[in-house]
């Protein structure tokens, strides 16, 4: 039977990580690598309890070992994802790299997806789905998502639909990364993992496959409260930092650095928030318009189901206030 995995980095809230691991050993994972990247001892002590999640805590001495802690998060992101490929994941067949926000949305087993796949197929990338905050939109007992033609005339042209002039400078109408994550077989040499991509000596994604029947729903800005709580980051070292192309293409793209600065100088903050209304949210004009384009799709989506499922006794609590490291 063909068995897969997930490694993922993380230093986000306990009941986020317990949501990740949850959903996807329901999703029926067979082993999940989680790397903290800050001491969590609530964290480690729920994950650590799984016989199916192996957690490792990549503290001063975990780095020391390894000539140091790199500063940006992605570079310590690939270090994990490569030691879990190298050391850990000898009894699966394929091993995902994705985030703490990130969720396959299989609507049949994950492992039909990969099990079909032949020996020479290497690589095999999902592409995302981007989570709408809540709104009036939703259809009842599910979420709405966003979705991303593959076909650039397609994409834009939807885009246009959906979004008017905000669609010159967001990619698909997305807020985030368009694309996707990857899955590697295991045994491979001189394997190296990173964000989007993996790379099997030279050759990056070698015998690559794209699986359009699981998408990876992102919760990259799940309500306005997260996306504000995690903008100022993101602007500085994460997804909207200054040194990114645009996602778009066209000569009147800008990027999301740039974008976002604009927006911010002509309206400050509620400048933003109108934005983030008009593009993140399920209002009925957006789903309406993303429903008109086959963009839409609507799932069951609560995470916390599961997490009450796989880790009982770990509820939502009230927790102090730290500095979480998003995408």
């Amino acid at each position: 039977m063909t068995r897969w995995g997930l490694v993922c980095t993380t230093n986000a809230a306990t009941e986020a990580v317990l949501d990740f691991a949850a959903w996807h050993l329901e999703a029926g994972a067979h082993r999940l690598f989680i790397y903290l990247d800050a001491p969590d001892p609530r964290t480690e002590a729920a994950l650590a309890a799984h016989p199916r999640i192996k957690v490792t805590v990549t503290d001063a001495a975990w780095w020391e070992k390894r000539n140091g802690r790199p500063d940006r998060h992605q570079n310590r992101q690939a270090r994990n994802a490569r030691h879990a490929y190298n050391q850990l994941s000898r009894d699966l067949d394929w091993l995902g790299h994705i985030d703490v926000d990130e969720f396959l949305l299989a609507e049949r087993p994950v492992v039909d997806h990969l099990a079909a796949l032949p020996p020479d197929e290497l690589t095999a990338r999902v592409r995302p789905v981007e989570l709408l905050a809540r709104g009036d939109g939703d259809a009842p007992g599910t979420r709405s998502f966003k979705t991303l033609p593959l076909d650039q005339a397609r994409r834009q042209h939807a885009a246009r639909a959906c979004f008017g002039h905000w669609a010159d400078h967001l990619s698909g109408g997305f807020l985030s990364h368009v694309a996707g994550k990857v899955f590697v077989r295991t045994g491979l040499d001189r394997v190296q993992i990173r964000i989007h991509n993996a790379f099997v000596g030279e050759d990056q994604n070698p015998g690559m496959v794209e699986l359009p029947d699981l998408p990876l729903a992102h919760a990259h800005a799940p309500d306005w409260t997260t996306f504000a709580a995690h903008y100022r980051f993101r602007l500085d070292r994460g997804s909207y930092r200054s040194e990114l192309k645009p996602q778009a293409r066209g000569p009147a793209a800008l990027s999301l650095n740039a974008l976002f600065a604009g927006i911010e100088a002509e309206g400050g903050e509620p400048a933003l928030r109108a934005f983030y209304e008009e593009v993140g949210t399920a209002t009925p004009a957006l789903c309406n318009a993303l429903e008109a384009e086959g963009t839409l799709i609507r799932r069951r989506f609560e995470p916390k189901t599961w997490r009450l499922r796989h880790f009982p006794g770990h509820v939502d609590v009230l927790v102090p206030e730290r500095q979480v490291t998003p995408d």
